[in-house]
């Protein structure tokens, strides 16, 4: 049996949120194409670039372990073909 293909995109909220000392971060895609799933802190600054390359339609779950970053507010961004979706997660040491 094929994969089910999502209908829309879809960027979820992380979990556990409040993290520590890693989070997974779960998304669908209902179309190929180029994926980029990239970490910022709250200044705006990218912090790490979890997935830049093209991907199948589907579903996907990345493990984000932050290395060296302090107790805050972090916000992953999903972009894709037109698509863009922003949500907010909380670390915590």
């Amino acid at each position: 049996m094929a994969p089910e293909v999502p209908a829309e995109y879809s960027l979820k909220q992380n979990y556990p949120n409040p993290f520590n000392p890693s989070t997974i971060i779960n998304f669908s895609i209902p179309k190929s194409g180029m994926i980029k799933l990239r970490i910022y802190d709250i200044t705006g600054k990218e912090i790490a670039a979890l997935v830049n390359e093209f991907k199948q339609a589907g579903n996907y779950s990345y493990s984000f372990n932050p290395v060296n970053l302090n107790s805050g507010i972090y916000f992953y961004k999903l972009e894709s073909e037109g698509f863009t979706d922003i949500k907010k997660m909380t670390f915590i040491k």
